[in-house]
């Protein structure tokens, strides 16, 4: 690999692990601000079997980070399930954070240039894997951006909106980055 392109993955490494982090801010912000009430509250006039609670979809979120390293980087410390029926906020957020740090590990050696053991993205048993790059930052980002979304909806129909400042605040790139060590903002090397 020439020094050029093995600079751009080492970058892209770096920048990918801020990325994740600042992503999963986002979710610990939704989970810190949420009315302990809407947890496990159920949408009235809908089966339990085709609706999730907001428990479970942060629960899944978790359970998806845990196996894609699972598949993906099995020589990492996979994170232990969390139960969508019992997990609290605390143990969500504890959840997740240790699944961010995993995942973040998996994206610095998958797209940082070091030669690492991770070849192919895996995403689930059923799925065909993809060669590691940016495509799996991307998979993985938008998958937790469905379901955040699915939260803040699923938060105001149950009554228990998000304030304004937070829904908006998980846009704030820049207090995001700073929030996870990240001084200077997108596009920084700090």
């Amino acid at each position: 690999m020439t020094n050029r392109r093995h600079k751009v993955r080492t970058q892209l490494g770096r920048t990918a692990v801020k990325i994740f982090n600042a992503n999963d801010r986002m979710n610990q912000v939704l989970i810190e601000h949420l009315d302990p009430a809407a947890w496990t509250a159920k949408l009235p006039g809908k089966p339990p079997s085709t609706t999730r609670t907001i428990a479970a979809i942060f629960t899944h979120m978790h359970n998806m980070r845990a196996k894609w390293i699972r598949l993906t980087a099995p020589h990492l410390k996979v994170p232990t399930q969390l139960n969508r029926t019992r997990c609290t906020q605390q143990q969500a957020r504890a959840g997740l954070a240790e699944s961010a740090a995993r995942c973040a590990e998996m994206l610095a050696e998958a797209l940082g240039g070091s030669g690492g053991r991770i070849e192919k993205f895996l995403r689930d048993g059923w799925a065909k894997p993809w060669p590691v790059g940016v495509e799996m930052l991307c998979y993985m980002l938008a998958h937790e951006a469905h379901h955040r979304g699915q939260v803040c909806m699923l938060a105001h129909q149950l009554g228990f909106p998000l304030p304004i400042n937070v829904t908006a605040g998980i846009w704030n790139w820049e207090k995001l980055w700073r929030e996870c060590g990240a001084p200077g903002g997108p596009g920084s090397d700090s």
